[in-house]
């Protein structure tokens, strides 16, 4: 379509009768708030299918959604139960082998060059899609049939199981990082899609674990969204490539593109320095999840909660991701990163400090309960971290190069799971050097107090993020298009039907009142 075409039903899509329609809306939002909400969220939500193609947003929902967030949710119930009732472990072991899956994750660099510039009869993300949806299926069904195995052959199947996540979410993020690029002002909006699909379909699992949580059946349950992974890999909308014959001359010219231009982008201090902060500010805030979860269910030391009532805090903990989500998209998004990231790191410290008062007990001498206390302090910290979680997500959108959009994002993601594996391997060392097993809580509190003490060390890192706004490029022009060359004769994945510029999408924003949800 001619750009002077596209720009003209920018300027004329809405109509007199939608602006009516709208005024109506408003109107009706006005009398009723909760349905104003579920209006705003359903006009975002048409806004966004109408810039992107349909098809990338059920990517989002099946990889995001169903493997991330619903598929995630029982794995992590699973896994915790797995490991103290049937391998019966210590925690400082399982946050070893938790650290391992991981791997993965830390491997994203290499399934981004795989989706960037290995095609496979001419179709560049299609296959990885089933290809993850193929190895999570085959890796659940096999510990679901095999019972009570070797913990080798245990880590072998749960490791396949998030690889299979991995290689889909290196394959979608690719698709968003390029999105991200080319409507820079839709970026925020995008992870926010992302960030509430992951914790609608957390939800939703995490409410439904506590009963769910028989081997074989939640084991079956994991492997239907790789199932639809394999359905997404057929019904995504991508154009195949027409120079098959030199598919594979093309391959070997693009990874050396793609090679180049990593090593010159991350040599960048506009991207080495936010890398280096995500990456201190991930892993110095240690991991204790395991030594929590033994104390949250022991029945002498700690509260002894139910398999029933752990699923609930978890199912609250994603309830409480929505509204960090929700604060973030309509209030936080055009805050500068540094700034929010500063006020976000300060928050994240402080409620850290509720943690160590729970497992002091200093609740039960205020005369707050177990059951309420622990409510109060899961819904602060996950709204806490989903705040200062998004704007790192989006600020690696704005490191990467087109051309390279897929692999320089995967390499930035590599570096935050790199992060979550030194907080979890981290975390584990200290639950073992201070003695906490599975029956000795007594320095639970001192391995708190240290991970607390860390968190407020990571300000003196800030100086590392950029001072811009959330919609600005941080990376020179030149570097930002010197590798999209490679790509120029392969059409791709068709995400944006027509390419506005950023200028233009707001004010289609702006013509629907949409901005916000």
């Amino acid at each position: 379509m001619d750009p002077l075409e596209t720009r003209e039903l920018v300027k004329k899509s809405p109509t007199d009768s939608s602006k009516k329609d709208d005024g109506q809306s408003s109107e009706t939002c006005s009398r009723t708030s909760p349905l104003c909400i579920f209006m705003e969220l359903f006009q975002w939500l048409q806004m966004l299918s109408s810039q992107l193609n349909p098809t990338f947003i059920f990517g989002v929902v099946v990889v995001y959604g169903l493997s991330q967030g619903l598929s995630g949710s029982f794995f992590k119930v699973f896994t915790d139960y797995y490991w103290k009732d049937v391998q019966k472990v210590q925690p400082s072991a399982v946050q070893l082998y938790m650290g391992l899956y991981y791997i993965p994750w830390v491997m994203k660099p290499i399934w981004g060059l795989f989706t960037d510039v290995f095609p496979v009869r001419g179709y560049k993300r299609r296959p990885y899609f089933i290809v993850a949806g193929v190895l999570g299926c085959v890796s659940a069904m096999l510990i679901a049939l095999l019972g009570k195995v070797p913990i080798a052959v245990a880590l072998g199947c749960l490791i396949g199981m998030t690889a299979g996540v991995a290689i889909a979410d290196v394959t979608i993020d690719a698709c968003i990082a390029k999105n991200s690029i080319e409507i820079r002002a839709l970026a925020p909006d995008m992870q926010s899609l992302c960030g509430f699909c992951s914790s609608v379909g957390a939800l939703i699992g995490y409410s439904s674990s506590g009963n769910f949580m028989f081997l074989q059946l939640s084991l079956v349950l994991m492997a239907i969204p790789p199932v639809l992974l394999i359905v997404l890999g057929f019904v995504i909308y991508e154009v195949r490539s027409t120079s098959l014959q030199s598919e594979k001359k093309k391959a070997v010219e693009d990874l050396q593109i793609a090679l180049r231009g990593m090593s010159k982008t991350i040599k960048l201090p506009q991207v080495w320095k936010p890398s280096l902060f995500m990456y201190l500010s991930l892993a110095l805030s240690i991991s204790t999840h395991e030594g929590h979860f033994y104390w949250y269910t022991d029945p002498k030391a700690g509260p002894a909660f139910s398999q029933e009532f752990v699923g609930i805090i978890y199912a609250v903990g994603a309830l409480a991701s929505i509204v960090g989500v929700l604060i973030y998209q309509k209030a936080l998004k055009n805050y500068p990163f540094r700034s929010l990231l500063l006020y976000a790191q300060i928050l994240y410290g402080v409620s850290g400090m509720l943690d160590l008062t729970f497992v002091l007990r200093w609740n039960l001498a205020l005369g707050i309960p177990d059951y309420f206390f622990v409510i109060a302090e899961e819904c602060v910290t996950r709204i806490i971290s989903r705040i200062r979680w998004m704007p790192m997500i989006v600020l690696s959108t704005r490191l990467c190069p087109l051309g390279i959009e897929g692999t320089f994002f995967a390499l930035l993601m590599c570096i935050d799971s790199l992060g979550s594996l030194s907080s979890k391997w981290g975390g584990g060392v200290f639950l073992h050097l201070f003695h906490v097993t599975r029956s000795d809580f007594t320095n639970l509190w001192l391995v708190i107090l240290i991970r607390n003490v860390l968190r407020f060390a990571t300000l003196g890192l800030i100086f590392l993020v950029p001072r811009g706004d959330q919609e600005d490029n941080l990376i020179p022009p030149d570097i930002l298009t010197a590798n999209s060359a490679a790509s120029l004769d392969d059409d791709g994945l068709e995400l944006v039907p027509v390419k506005e510029t950023s200028e233009e999408v707001h004010l289609l924003i702006d013509e629907n009142h949409v901005q916000k949800f």
